[in-house]
């Protein structure tokens, strides 16, 4: 049963490399050839997310510690429940999004791996195989970045790399360290670090786990090693999409999980100066990036410093160092996925079938296309933390979490979530409201003539977002009991 953890990682790398050998006559027996593969990986994901085998999988070895495994537990059923639920709903939209562009198999070459890739993250045993599928993930979704290979887009694959191979050098220093002073380089519940090391070396292990933070944190978008999201909005939105909700940013996060509670560990960290530093940032990218979603008038770099706000939301979490923090953080992970997922596919679906890219150009197509716009709603709200909706869920558990931690910085962190929400609301709520309710003296109905919502490929992941969005409001129960559980280091 174990090399199924292996195949599931393989099969949409192997799927991707020979799209453009094959050489498909017909873009629509490619789609069929992408999504089938693309749906059998994720039906072997959740039957072994299911029915998890014991035993580790190691597919390379360079030293007798050193080794390529992958493994499950229950944080990385998470991450791969996750991704594998969402994948073939994106890889849907995207077909009808880019049907029109050129270098289609390239595009989809790249896009169909980084799903194997993502997977290795989500499945890894220890932090060398997790930096082995994280810098691979870097160098699969730069393409993907410049898929359009305008001046713009090259500049922003640059931006990407540069900013990605910097965090690669830190978080390299991490992983070299966690190896030579742990007893065993597996992810463990609580920390491999030895007894020894912690106590004669504290000050450096806590610079090194700051440094290694920072090196996760690029991907994560933490301030001021963020810049690269907002620039990568220049992408198709099914890329974006997936940068911003589910793979690249969301592996940021996961690492810094892994790092702080699976490698250095809460008891090492508590109380440290090391907190306070890593707890600071992420309090300053909240503010600084819900600060500059309201600033930002282009629909898709609003939207990615929103992500870069909620990414923070959840690494505040984390950086409370404790399980009702990792809880929260864990609740936010998931609820965030499919609340921004769905906003970016809204986003998306109406510049591609309006060709409008900034807020002020909204004004009245939700009489065109109630669907996306009552979608946008689903996720704006919920965003805000309305109550009824997921994000009240994963907002609630992290103030509460704050206030539990009962340090100076948890209640700094709670002042800063509300302004946040409040910011949330203005720029969120602003498109939607321009969509519904136009600037009559602005507005003119002849402006939105011949506009028509998009097909079914790109309304059903955005409707299955949002619906879930809503659930997950309504019936949270059982999210959050498994969070807990992980949280506690039960699974």
């Amino acid at each position: 049963m174990k090399i199924f953890l292996l195949i599931a990682v393989l099969i949409p790398i192997i799927t991707g490399v020979l799209i453009p050998f094959i050489g498909f006559k017909e873009k629509k027996t490619r789609n069929i050839y992408i999504e089938t593969a693309v749906i059998i990986t994720s039906v072997i994901v959740w039957l072994l997310l299911l029915f998890p085998p014991e035993e580790s999988m190691v597919f390379a070895r360079f030293t007798r510690a050193i080794t390529l495994s992958l493994h499950i537990d229950g944080l990385s059923k998470i991450f791969a429940g996750l991704v594998s639920f969402l994948w073939p709903f994106a890889t849907l939209y995207s077909f009808e999004y880019i049907c029109g562009e050129e270098d289609r198999d390239v595009f989809f070459m790249f896009y169909t791996m980084t799903y194997g890739v993502t997977l290795g993250i989500a499945f890894s045993e220890d932090v060398f195989t997790m930096y082995f599928f994280y810098e691979l993930l870097t160098f699969v979704t730069v393409p993907l970045v410049m898929h359009t290979l305008s001046r713009e887009a090259i500049l922003a694959s640059r931006t990407y790399l540069y900013y990605s191979l910097g965090g690669a050098g830190f978080s390299f220093i991490g992983l070299v360290f966690v190896i030579i002073h742990s007893s065993n380089v597996d992810f463990a519940y609580g920390g491999v670090l030895s007894a020894a090391m912690t106590t004669e070396r504290t000050n450096v292990l806590l610079l090194i786990y700051v440094l290694a933070f920072m090196g996760f944190g690029v991907k994560a978008a933490v301030f001021p090693i963020g810049g690269w999201l907002p620039k990568a909005s220049v992408a198709p939105t099914p890329v974006t999409a997936l940068l911003h909700a589910v793979a690249v940013v969301n592996a940021g996060a996961f690492a810094i999980i892994r790092l702080t509670y699976y490698s250095f560990g809460i008891e090492f960290l508590k109380g440290t100066w090391a907190q306070k530093v890593v707890m600071a940032v992420t309090i300053i990218t909240i503010l600084y990036a819900s600060s500059m979603a309201l600033k930002e008038t282009h629909l898709k770099r609003r939207l990615a410093y929103s992500t870069s706000s909620n990414l923070s939301y959840i690494l505040f979490g984390v950086t409370l160092l404790t399980p009702l923090g990792l809880a929260g953080a864990l609740l936010h992970f998931v609820i965030h996925a499919f609340m921004k997922i769905c906003s970016f596919l809204c986003v998306g679906a109406i510049m591609h079938e309006t060709g409008r890219t900034f807020v002020h150009q909204l004004n009245g197509l939700a009489k065109k296309l109630p669907h996306l716009f009552v979608c946008l709603a689903v996720s704006s709200l919920s965003l805000m933390g309305v109550p009824g909706l997921a994000g009240f869920v994963s907002k609630w558990h992290l103030a509460t979490a704050a206030v539990a931690a009962k340090n100076p910085e948890g209640y700094i962190g709670i002042a800063v979530l509300l302004v946040s929400s409040l910011l949330t609301a203005i720029y969120m709520m602003t498109m939607v409201l321009r969509g519904f309710f136009p600037e009559t003296e602005k507005f003119s109905p002849s402006t939105i003539e011949g506009i028509h919502e998009p097909g079914i490929a790109m309304k059903l992941p955005i409707i299955v977002a949002a619906v879930i969005t809503i659930v997950l409001g309504l019936f949270s129960g059982p999210l959050i009991d498994y969070a807990m559980k992980v949280a506690s280091g039960v699974l």
